[in-house]
C-alpha cells in the first residue's frame, strides 16, 4: 500500500499546502488531475473529455458505440467528423510503461528458441511510443486536430481560466504565477492528468489471477489451462507479454504482461474502418515516430499490456478483430495455417499483412498448434486478467470457463 501513495505524497507536497478556501482541486495534483480528466470544456466544442475515449466504466477504453451497435474500433472526434485510423488503447496500467527509448536492451524472463534478449525501440506511450512520458501523453489529445480538437495550448489554458476552482487549485500546486507562461500551465494541466492515471483507480490488481495469487480465488481447470500454456514453451505469448519473472515474490503482484516492445505481427488493414474515415496511405506504425529512422521499423506498434483484455475490445492497434478468440487463433494461424486457415469473423482466409517485409516471423513461429479447447482455455485464462470492477462486462461469446 506504501508504493501506492507516493504518488500522492510527491505532488501534494510538490506544489503547496491544500488551500484554506476548502477547494478539494488544491488537494493533490491527482485531485486535479481527476477533474481535468473528466471536463468536456477542454475540447473545442465542450463535447469530449479524456474519459470519453478512456472511460472508467468500461476499462478505460472507447466504449461508444458505432452505427452498428458495436464498440467503434476508432475514436470519434470533438468535431463529430474526424474518425482516427487506430484503436484507443486502454489508459488502465499505463503508468508502468517505461519512458520511451528509441533502442534499449530488455532480457525476457520466459525464453523461447533463443529469444532471451530484445533489443529495439522500448516504452513510451500510443501505439508508436511518440510521447516518451504519461504526462507528454496526456498533453497531446486535447490540442489533437482529430480528437478534442483546440487550436493549441493557448486556448486550452484560456478554458482553465474560465474556471475559479482550478485557477486557484493550479496556483497552490504549482504556484501564484504558473499561468505567468502558457506552456507551464498547459505542462502542469498534463501533469495533473498523469498524476491521476498513477492513482491506484487506473491498476487495482484485484482481478482473478490476482487473487489466485494470493489464495482467494481457485482457477477453474480452463483458466488453469490456459495459464499452463501463456507461460510455457509451447506458446510464444510470455515472450513480449510478460514483464516480471514468476517467482519474483513482490513483481509477481505487479504484472502487466507487456514488456513493451516493438513488434510488426502481420496485422492486416482495418478495411471497414479505413472506408469509413477515407485513410489509405499505409500505417507505418514506430517508425512514424520522429526518434525512429530505421525502415526495419516499418509497420512495429507497441507490445500492450493484457490487463482487461477480456472487456477492451475490439483488438489489435486498428480494431480489425472482434472477439478475444479471433485474436488467439490469428496467432495460431502461423503455426497451424491449416486448421487456422479462415478468420473466423469473416469466413475467409486471413488478409496479408499491412506492411508484409517486416513482419517477426521468427517471434510468431516459436508456438506449437493449439487445439479448439486449448484456443478456449488460453480466452479463460485470458479472462482472468480482468479488474474485478469489470467483471460484470465479459461475454461469454459461447465459451464457458467454469469447472
Amino acid at each position: 500500500m506504501t508504493a501506492l501513495l507516493i504518488p500522492f505524497l510527491l505532488t501534494a507536497c510538490g506544489g503547496g499546502s491544500s488551500s484554506s478556501s476548502g477547494n478539494a482541486l488544491s488537494e493533490s495534483r491527482a485531485a486535479l488531475g481527476e477533474a481535468l480528466y473528466h471536463d468536456v470544456n477542454l475540447s473545442l466544442n465542450r463535447t469530449q473529455s479524456c474519459a470519453t475515449c478512456h472511460s472508467p466504466d468500461h476499462g478505460f477504453i472507447d466504449n461508444r458505440l458505432d452505427a452498428n451497435g458495436r464498440i467503434g474500433a476508432a475514436s470519434l472526434g470533438d468535431n463529430g467528423i474526424s474518425l482516427g485510423d487506430r484503436n484507443a488503447p486502454s489508459a488502465a496500467y499505463s503508468k508502468f510503461s517505461p519512458t520511451f527509448q528509441a533502442t534499449a536492451t530488455r532480457s525476457r524472463h520466459n525464453p523461447h528458441n533463443n529469444n532471451n534478449t530484445y533489443i529495439g525501440a522500448l516504452g513510451g506511450f500510443f501505439w508508436d511510443g511518440r510521447a516518451a512520458t504519461l504526462a507528454e501523453q496526456a498533453a497531446e489529445p486535447p490540442i489533437g486536430p482529430a480528437e478534442m480538437g483546440l487550436p493549441d495550448e493557448a486556448a486550452a489554458v484560456a478554458r482553465l481560466m474560465e474556471n475559479e476552482d482550478y485557477v486557484e487549485a493550479f496556483k497552490v500546486l504549482f504556484g501564484d504565477d504558473i499561468f505567468d507562461q502558457t506552456n507551464a500551465a498547459y505542462t502542469a494541466m498534463a501533469e495533473s492528468i498523469a498524476a491521476f492515471e498513477e492513482t491506484e483507480q487506473f491498476a487495482p490488481f484485484d482481478s482473478k489471477y490476482d487473487r489466485s495469487l494470493t489464495g482467494d480465488y481457485a482457477l477453474s481447470f480452463k483458466e488453469l489451462t490456459g495459464k499452463a500454456i501463456f507461460f510455457s514453451q509451447f506458446a510464444n505469448c510470455s515472450i513480449c507479454h510478460q514483464l516480471h519473472a514468476l517467482g519474483d515474490p513482490i513483481n509477481k503482484f505487479r504484472e502487466t504482461f507487456s514488456g513493451y516492445e516493438y513488434h510488426n505481427i502481420g496485422i492486416p488493414e482495418n478495411l471497414d474502418l479505413r472506408q469509413l474515415n477515407g485513410v489509405t496511405e499505409v500505417d507505418l506504425g514506430l517508425f512514424a515516430n520522429t526518434a525512429i529512422n530505421d525502415p526495419a521499423d516499418r509497420g512495429k506498434f507497441k507490445t500492450v499490456g493484457l490487463r482487461n483484455v477480456a472487456v477492451t475490445g475490439p483488438y489489435m492497434h486498428n480494431g480489425v478483430f472482434r472477439e478475444l478468440k479471433t485474436v488467439v487463433e490469428f496467432y495460431d494461424h502461423f503455426v497451424n495455417p491449416v486448421v487456422r486457415a479462415n478468420n473466423p469473423e469473416t469466413g475467409v482466409p486471413w488478409r496479408a499483412p499491412e506492411v508484409p517485409e517486416t513482419v517477426a516471423n521468427d517471434l510468431l513461429a516459436v508456438s506449437d498448434p493449439m487445439t479448439d479447447d486449448q484456443v478456449e482455455s488460453m480466452v479463460c485464462f485470458l479472462r482472468t486478467l480482468t479488474d474485478q470492477r469489470y467483471e460484470h462486462l465479459i461475454k461469454d461469446n459461447g465459451i464457458s470457463c467454469d469447472d
